[in-house]
């Protein structure tokens, strides 16, 4: 009896922690999605990427909270757009089939973005969500040379508007959205990205 009541304890302790994570995990999934999210943008257009969690996308968060990067990158094989970084990242290199939308790392210190399919040894980074493979093209380009990218971790096209002046007072998510209360997380505030 007293193992039983022991066990029945236990179970019940353990479903409460789990359910207490998934708790905070649901009142606030913008800001988990944020977390692995970055922005390329274009000529003028931004798109959202959701990031892998692997060395090397923790190393280019960690130097994009510095600064946006900017790259030029050129077409090539008729597949992707790509170039260097001008910095290295930690790779976890696996043979794998880049698909349209998938942001590759290549030797280290080279970024691919797909918009064809191609198979080699790389290190994935992310995918750009939510574009059709003829709006893929178009948002990368496809064909051109020397097309200006910006790598960056907050979406420009959706926080234009938030005041740097000190008179905003308001927290935005990295995708824009306002909060008054935020919880934990980063956020833009008075034009700048804090973390809380």
């Amino acid at each position: 009896m007293k193992l039983r009541t022991i066990i029945l304890s236990l179970t019940a302790m353990l479903l409460a922690c789990c359910s207490s994570d998934s708790e905070v995990m649901a009142e606030d999934p913008e800001n988990a999605s944020n977390m692995m999210k970055m922005y390329i943008t274009i000529g003028g257009q931004t798109q959202s990427v959701t990031l892998e969690d692997n060395g090397a996308t923790k190393a280019l968060v960690e130097r994009l909270q510095k600064a946006p990067v900017t790259v030029t990158l050129n077409s090539s094989g008729g597949f992707e757009i790509w170039g260097a970084l001008g910095f290295s990242l930690p790779t976890s290199n696996q043979q794998t089939t880049a698909q349209p939308g998938d942001v590759i790392l290549y030797n280290g210190s080279n970024i691919c973005l797909f918009y064809g399919t191609n198979q080699w040894s790389y290190t994935r980074l992310g995918k750009i969500d939510g574009l059709s493979a003829s709006e893929l093209r178009t948002f990368l380009k496809a064909g051109e040379n020397n097309i200006s990218v910006t790598l960056s971790l907050t979406n420009a096209t959706s926080v234009k508007g938030i005041k740097a002046d000190g008179e905003e007072e308001d927290y935005y998510s990295m995708s824009g959205q306002k909060f008054n209360n935020p919880s934990k997380g980063i956020y833009i505030r008075n034009g700048k990205k804090v973390k809380l």
